[in-house]
């Protein structure tokens, strides 16, 4: 016979009963939310409107100031600007590099070129000729062995990766997620991937010098596939998840098509199984990799060509940008008809990075880079022109740009320089060779940089990588009035005789 009795979810409770987080007052949800991290506090400001103005307290972000910069005080005399505004304006100034004191630190290495450079969190990864070395920073700093040399490689090395632990057959636990593996490239027809300081599989099949990677893999789940290209003019494609150490399994597929040797290679954003390659006769080809299956594949599902030699190319959704010759072509990967045609006046392109999100892009000629916003590509004939980025000797061969900032070099430059990404300004310049003369025979050869920090390479009668960290810097760059220093923003908002009286 069935229970009569109303089940619990039957029973009409008096809304006086019910009650909701926003039932309890401000200052009770901001002490709540002063527990959150960083992130757990922006996700609740997105929840509701009370929320947000929990979220955007004063006694909110004092205790998450104080425990990003223990060493700084928050002024009390802040005006108008809340702790939340001065936080994120703090946290945007160091990531421009707006400071003169970083934490400093050097690397001294031997007197041989930088072939790759790469800062990650804690680890500095940098290749000269057949040898990879991985210095700790953490380690370094407090004076315990902290490089690691891997040499199983016998030619130089083309290029280096980090992909994540959890996309390849290594990884066992949870406490390994955030853990990444290195992959790299090498003239000796082979490729690499690293773990914990040894070599784990070891990808052999082209006929000649590997000469790139792809710069993410290529599929969905747990099926991740690594893309090479070589001189031999193959796209080969690599299961990550295969076991064994020589990985005699892992080739899953042989590209044909290029006739000459892979310059660049990169995923689409809008569908993970698209791979864009370039040659270096400036032939694109499309492939679409999750319709090959034997060793030899031909999936190609589109084809252009840019004109001039190849710089690099790199994917964002569904566009596609590529740097030849003097310009900057986007390219519709689902119609593959050529957007947007950036003729950039400067004889040849010599490095080149965008930043979707902000549609802009950024070319480094001789003696200057040049910051255009592609926004108005449609309404005039050639994109705008932001800031002409200029102060270099030679040609800018490297770029970084991110939503804070832009870094430029060139290895006839002593000194890095530091631009704000949106309006162009000069905001720093870093010294990374051991002399400023104009007749310097070897200026910086490498940089590398992750959000407030940076690494730099310079060869000169003794190797060695330069190393700073803007996470904790306290001294502001100051306007001068001097012509040389114009460009220089100075921080207003952070003194140390505001905030104290000493």
């Amino acid at each position: 016979m069935a229970d009569p009795s109303p089940s619990i979810n039957q029973l009409s409770l008096p809304s006086s009963l019910t009650t909701s987080i926003t039932d309890l007052n401000e200052d009770s949800l901001a002490h709540c939310a002063s527990y959150l991290n960083l992130q757990d506090v922006s996700n609740l400001a997105m929840s509701c409107k009370l929320l947000k103005q929990v979220a955007y307290s004063d006694s909110v972000w004092q205790r998450l100031f104080r425990e990003q910069w223990p060493q700084e005080f928050v002024c009390s005399s802040l005006g108008s600007m809340r702790v939340r505004e001065a936080y994120l304006a703090r946290r945007t100034t160091l990531l421009q590099f707006k400071f003169v004191d970083p934490m400093v630190s050097y690397f001294y290495t031997a007197a041989k070129p930088y072939d790759n450079l790469l800062l990650d969190k804690n680890d500095v990864f940098f290749s000269q000729g057949s040898l990879i070395h991985n210095i700790k920073i953490d380690r370094y700093l407090s004076g315990g062995d902290s490089t690691v040399t891997l040499s199983d490689h016998n030619a130089r090395i083309t290029c280096i990766r980090l992909f994540p632990l959890t996309e390849t057959s290594l990884f066992r636990s949870e406490v390994q997620r955030k853990e990444n593996v290195l992959v790299t490239s090498s003239c000796d027809h082979s490729i690499r991937l690293w773990w914990k300081g040894s070599c784990q599989r070891c990808f052999k099949g082209h006929n000649g010098p590997v000469s790139t990677l792809s710069d993410k893999l290529l599929g969905d789940g747990s099926g991740k596939i690594l893309a090479s290209g070589g001189e031999d003019g193959t796209v080969r494609l690599w299961s990550l998840g295969s076991s064994g150490k020589r990985g005699q399994q892992a080739l899953k597929a042989t590209l044909y098509g290029h006739e000459k040797p892979i310059k660049s290679m990169s995923v689409a954003g809008h569908k993970s199984s698209l791979l864009v390659t370039i040659a270096k006769d400036s032939k694109v080809r499309v492939w679409d990799t999750s319709t090959s299956s034997g060793v030899r594949s031909s999936c190609c599902v589109g084809m252009t060509s840019v004109p001039g030699p190849p710089v690099d190319l790199k994917c964002h959704e569904a566009l596609l940008y590529v740097a030849a010759g003097s310009s900057v072509v986007v390219i519709d990967l689902r119609t593959m008809k050529k957007v947007i045609t950036a003729a950039i006046c400067q004889p040849k392109l010599h490095s080149f990075a965008i930043l979707p999100s902000k549609s802009l892009i950024c070319t480094g000629g001789v003696g200057k880079a040049m910051l255009l916003d592609l926004r108005r590509s449609q309404e005039m004939p050639k994109p705008e022109l932001v800031a002409a980025l200029d102060g270099h000797t030679g040609p800018v061969t490297q770029l970084h740009m991110d939503p804070y900032k832009i870094v430029t070099r060139g290895p006839e430059d002593s000194h890095i320089n530091i631009w704000e990404t949106d309006t162009g300004m000069q905001t720093n310049s870093l010294l990374c060779c051991s002399t400023e003369e104009e007749d310097i025979q070897s200026g910086c050869s490498a940089m590398s940089v992750d959000g407030c920090r940076i690494v730099t390479a310079c060869c000169e009668e003794h190797g060695y990588l330069q190393f700073r960290d803007f996470s904790n810097a306290a001294c502001p760059i100051l306007k001068h009035e001097d012509e040389n220093n114009s460009k220089f923003w100075g921080l207003q908002s952070y003194s140390d005789s505001d905030c104290s009286d000493s």
